[in-house]
């Protein structure tokens, strides 16, 4: 498909949404009404605006719930009063995407609307900071435009499926226009907290406290601090071990070890499997609740 037909089979479903303190953009990912955003473009507000299209009047929209540990928040509208009615945008598999693959941004960047970018895959399994100070695993790199605005918009691939959900970029400086890298919030991140969100109206983030960076050689992810008292700590980890398995799963690199946290829940178990002074130790590490904000010792 090419580009301008990803545009038309996409552009219905891509909303503006404004707040008392700015504005961003959004998408409908089902009938119901429910629309998908970043939780920095909702901030606080239980209540939005949202706009489908140019020259038509916004309607309110209830904020269901946010997750600021993801970016990512859930809007819902009453289908009886969106014109045209909706038109849900489906959610591709994430782990699917390749770098190379057409990357195809839509959004309200400065606040002009239903703006069209394409470029491709950059890179992916980048690592990203969160509103609340942790980090995002898995994000997309992209070359299509993202500008202020984009935000809580699609990035989608060649068949007009959500691939991620455009959440932040690099400026190369004090100005705030695109140079060409921006990151968006996998879609399979995103299935797993509209969920939860759809259901409890947060998401319980799991805890390890460690911050981690590769190790001097090999693959793995060294331990570069951990948190006294904290789960890692409590199960005998210390600052210069090597983690080289999280479960069933190999770490290749200090991404994998925020990847599998991010994706477990408070209480769950996991078996740990490191390299310290030259040999292989085991650990089963409780994971406690995240806390609120990153102590400064760790953030994952």
């Amino acid at each position: 498909m090419l580009v301008g037909q990803v545009y038309r089979r996409a552009i219905a479903s891509v909303v503006l949404i404004r707040t008392g303190g700015g504005e961003g953009s959004g998408f409908v990912v089902d009938g119901t009404g429910r629309i998908v955003t970043n939780a920095h473009v909702v901030g606080g507000s239980r209540r939005v605006r949202v706009q489908f299209g140019e020259n038509t009047p916004t309607i309110p929209g209830r904020v269901i719930g946010r997750d600021r540990s993801s970016d990512l928040a859930l809007v819902r509208v009453l289908p009886r009063r969106v014109r045209g009615g909706l038109h849900p945008l489906a959610l591709a598999d994430s782990a699917r995407v390749r770098v190379g693959d057409l990357a195809v941004a839509i959004g309200n960047p400065f606040g002009l609307e239903r703006t069209l970018t394409a470029g491709v895959v950059s890179a992916l399994g980048r690592q990203i900071d969160a509103p609340d100070g942790f980090s995002i695993p898995g994000a997309i790199q992209t070359d299509a435009a993202i500008n202020p605005g984009n935000s809580g918009g699609p990035l989608l691939d060649r068949d007009a499926r959500v691939i991620g959900v455009n959440s932040q970029i690099e400026t190369g400086g004090a100005g705030r226009g695109n140079v060409g890298v921006g990151f968006a919030v996998p879609s399979n991140i995103v299935k797993a907290v509209a969920a939860e969100l759809e259901r409890d109206g947060s998401v319980r983030r799991a805890y390890l406290g460690v911050a981690t960076t590769p190790p001097r050689t090999g693959s793995g992810a060294r331990v570069r601090s951990i948190v006294p008292g904290g789960p890692a700590a409590r199960a005998g980890l210390r600052a210069g071990d090597v983690i080289v398995r999280i479960g069933t799963a190999k770490v290749a690199g200090a991404g994998d070890v925020s990847a599998a946290i991010f994706a477990a829940r408070p209480g769950a178990r996991l078996h740990v499997e490191y390299r310290r002074a030259g040999r292989t130790r085991d650990a089963d590490v409780r994971l406690s609740r995240r806390p609120a904000v990153p102590p400064p010792q760790a953030r994952g």
